[in-house]
């Protein structure tokens, strides 16, 4: 693993990890990553797009998957330029406030991505189980309250642990376990009292993610309730299949992070690679994923990207 020469402890820089061993292989590894970067940014954009061009996908389901893309987007935005920077050998120092800032948009956007994930489980619940109400329920002006309460929850409820981390003092080394900076990396820096920090971070995550992640649960059982007592089964596969993309993409974003908290939490005897990798996994897989999996599971947003596609090839051949 890399280190500074020298280090002073008492320097506000710190050191990001790459891929340790692999120093050598950073201009290949660039490759790979520079080319999910780009299916990233590309595939979000792309969603957006169509969502916003075509007017038949100017309905509930489809502004939720908008404010999933935007998110996941972001989350590529605010973390390519570490990642990219070590890997293309530019730079592995970043400063504590650029640190912090980070740490502030990679957890804001988690939190995020988590209360969308809930919104589009209430969609689906909606849809399926209240399906003559579906559109006087989920108005614009109610979406648009939705989708604020989520960045409130998000982005406000985390200012007092991230804030504090300004006031830390970090006298041990300063080299981070990530290619990015995490809130929990930052703590096992610091030599100052964190057990504020660690608890209200505990209990964020309890009343968000867990309660997100229960609530979604308790969605899917009403709604398979609701599916069962359907008498014909072509109706009851039907209603099923408009829940698979969403599905995936619940598995796509809570199983990554289940892994980096047991890694983080029991993996301390395991090499650093395992934890660079779930790290880099619970960063980059779900923005990756989610346009693929809304491109081919969502017949509206796949059919509106092949016409798309197949007009451009049109005009381009002419």
């Amino acid at each position: 693993m890399p280190a500074f020469p020298a280090y002073d402890t008492n320097s506000s820089t710190f050191l990001l990890t790459g891929f340790p061993g692999l120093e050598q292989e950073y201009p290949w590894l660039s490759i790979p990553f520079s080319c999910i970067y780009a299916m990233v940014l590309s595939g979000n954009c792309l969603v957006l797009h169509v969502i916003r061009t075509e007017p038949s996908l100017h309905q509930p389901m489809f502004y939720f998957l908008a404010m999933l893309a935007l998110t996941d987007l972001c989350m590529g935005l605010s973390t390519v330029h570490t990642v990219l920077g070590i890997l293309w050998g530019l730079s592995q120092e970043v400063s504590l406030d650029a640190c912090i800032a980070q740490t502030y948009f990679i957890h804001g956007l988690s939190l995020t991505e988590s209360g969308v994930l809930l919104a589009m489980a209430f969609d689906r619940f909606t849809a399926i189980c209240n399906p003559l109400r579906y559109t006087s329920i989920l108005t614009s002006a109610r979406i648009t309250k939705i989708g604020l309460g989520i960045l409130v929850r998000s982005f406000v409820f985390i200012m007092a642990p991230i804030i504090r981390l300004k006031f830390f003092h970090y006298c041990h080394s300063h080299i981070l376990s990530h290619s990015f900076c995490l809130h929990q990396d930052l703590l096992r820096l610091a030599c100052s009292d964190i057990r504020f920090n660690s608890f209200y971070a505990l209990a964020l995550v309890i009343c968000t993610l867990l309660f997100d992640s229960m609530l979604i649960i308790v969605s899917y059982i009403l709604i398979l309730h609701s599916v069962l007592a359907i008498a014909s089964r072509e109706e009851r596969l039907k209603s099923l299949q408009t829940c698979v993309s969403h599905i995936c993409a619940v598995m796509v974003f809570y199983i990554p992070i289940i892994g980096l908290t047991m890694v983080h939490r029991f993996g301390k005897h395991l090499s650093p690679m395992v934890h660079v990798l779930m790290g880099n996994i619970y960063i980059i897989f779900p923005p990756l994923m989610n346009p693929i999996i809304y491109s081919v599971k969502t017949q509206q947003i796949r059919g509106r990207i092949q016409n798309l596609f197949l007009s451009n090839k049109i005009i381009s051949g002419n």
